[in-house]
């Protein structure tokens, strides 16, 4: 076979290092960014911030409309040591007590211009060690009780069987099965009430009968708590009614007495994760037009370190290719992330103006809108807008939100039109809201009323948008 030469023309495109920093850059949440820069910063000694004193480290704020920089979320994951009964029961019923010890702070007046960094909250197991230090238990008994708190999940309870943990305890101790019980009983006096409970009726029968034998319907409630729990988690109030021979008033103060309690006694005790959410842009209304702006605290003020470009603007002659490629990379960040903030503004305010009337009427407003819609509006592929929407929030009057919150799926109506999933959310919300407690609206009600207002939606559809803002089904919304 015969080699030859051929001269081919074609296109292609090529992601430079400068277009691949951009794209990464612009996929980064504003906090992400942040310490993206800060290693930039290290390495690079051409560049600085223009005021160092006012980094763009973001505030708390609030999510209830208050105006400021950054929201402070905290998150407590459930523990998944709990049995899986428990679990069912305290998810169906509607706890409306405490969550444990409250959280006391002092309010002092010191006008003292330093910053206190808060004690560190103990955990379950430390602070039930510390009350087991105080007491007058024999050795063994002690280390019995500790042996059981180890063995304690998150929530506060024993999940492993008694007989699983006597086989743990090596032979040669002569363990009674019987010593075990009575550690457990010891465990069980400790605070939080509840601790050391095996299943939620257990806890919650602990926490009532630390109740004054005076307190309102307190036997009924310990009949419930006992051997009722299923009953009143299914809203089975025949049921209920029948096995306890009691009437709909007593059934109701119990209910209120068992909702009182607090069915994750070591929940309160567990490790809380913080985060952090800075809104990128500002969404105000300026003479009758909802405007965006960016955020001043979240947009990083960059520039080339003046000392170290004159150097390099000197010494032309001698070899500075270092500073010269650090120079030309620091150029190349203060001009990708001024570009990211023009490309997050441009998307904000085109999102702005189609859910305006979201911004003036809320949720039952919002219209349907998809990622190409804003695309094909800048002029930008479909995956920039992507990016730009993800992690990127949005600072309101109606609270902040993701940008990727405006965009959603749509459902058909009457006439010909499109109605958005969130508005449907909402309209369900507010349903089922001013529903009546006695006789709750069931999904076909639901979708047949949302269909008198010309909104066609199925069923299942109505079930599947009422799961995801954590309604209980009709059966479980029902009550005396």
């Amino acid at each position: 076979m015969k080699q030859t030469l051929q001269l081919k023309l074609s296109q292609h495109l090529t992601l430079t290092p400068q277009l691949q920093q951009s794209i990464r850059l612009l996929q980064l949440s504003t906090l992400e960014l942040n310490q993206e820069l800060e290693k930039f910063l290290t390495d690079n000694p051409l560049l600085e911030r223009e005021d160092a004193d006012n980094e763009a480290q973001a505030a708390p704020i609030r999510v209830n409309g208050e105006p400021a920089t950054a929201v402070q979320a905290q998150a407590e994951e459930p523990s998944a040591e709990s049995s899986s009964a428990a679990d069912t029961i305290s998810a169906e019923i509607d706890w409306v007590g405490d969550a444990g010890p409250g959280a006391g702070g002092r309010d002092d007046a010191d006008e003292n211009d330093f910053f206190q960094v808060p004690a560190e909250s103990p955990n379950l197991r430390e602070h039930l060690l510390k009350q087991l230090s105080l007491t007058q238990l024999e050795p063994r008994d002690r280390n019995l009780v500790a042996f059981l708190i180890e063995a304690l999940g998150d929530d506060g309870y024993l999940t492993q069987p008694l007989e699983e943990l006597a086989q743990l305890v090596p032979e040669e101790l002569q363990l009674d099965p019987e010593e075990l019980h009575i550690a457990l009983r010891h465990l069980q006096n400790f605070d939080p009430t509840g601790v050391g409970a095996r299943n939620c009726g257990e806890c919650l029968e602990l926490q009532l009968l630390v109740l004054p034998e005076s307190t309102p319907s307190r036997a009924l409630a310990l009949a419930v708590a006992r051997g009722h729990l299923e009953l009143l988690a299914a809203r089975d109030f025949a049921r209920l009614k029948k096995a306890l021979q009691c009437g709909d008033d007593e059934l109701r103060a119990a209910q209120r007495l068992i909702q009182s309690l607090n069915p994750r006694p070591g929940a309160a005790f567990a490790p809380l994760e913080t985060r952090y959410v800075v809104p990128d842009v500002i969404v105000k209304k300026i003479k009758n037009v909802w405007v965006a702006s960016l955020n001043p605290d979240a947009v990083p003020k960059l520039r080339i370190n003046r000392m170290y470009a004159d150097i390099l603007q000197n010494n032309r002659s001698h070899s500075g290719g270092q500073l010269s490629h650090q120079l030309q990379e620091a150029r190349w960040l203060i001009k990708n992330v001024q570009q990211r903030f023009e490309t997050i503004l441009r998307v904000s305010q085109a999102i702005v103006d189609r859910q305006r009337h979201f911004f003036e009427h809320g949720e039952v407003a919002m219209r349907p809108l998809v990622l190409r819609e804003i695309a094909d509006t800048l002029g930008l592929h479909e995956s920039t807008v992507s990016r730009v929407t993800t992690q990127k929030f949005m600072f309101t009057p109606r609270g902040i939100f993701e940008l990727k919150y405006f965009f959603g799926s749509h459902v058909a109506t009457e006439t010909g039109g499109a109605c958005s999933a969130t508005a449907i959310r909402a309209l369900i919300k507010q349903l089922v809201a001013a529903e009546d407690a006695r006789k709750p609206l069931s999904d076909s009600k639901i979708s047949e009323i949302l269909s008198q207002q010309g909104i066609v939606v199925a069923r299942r559809t109505i079930a599947k948008y009422r799961e995801s803002l954590q309604i209980a089904p009709v059966s479980m919304r029902k009550s005396l």
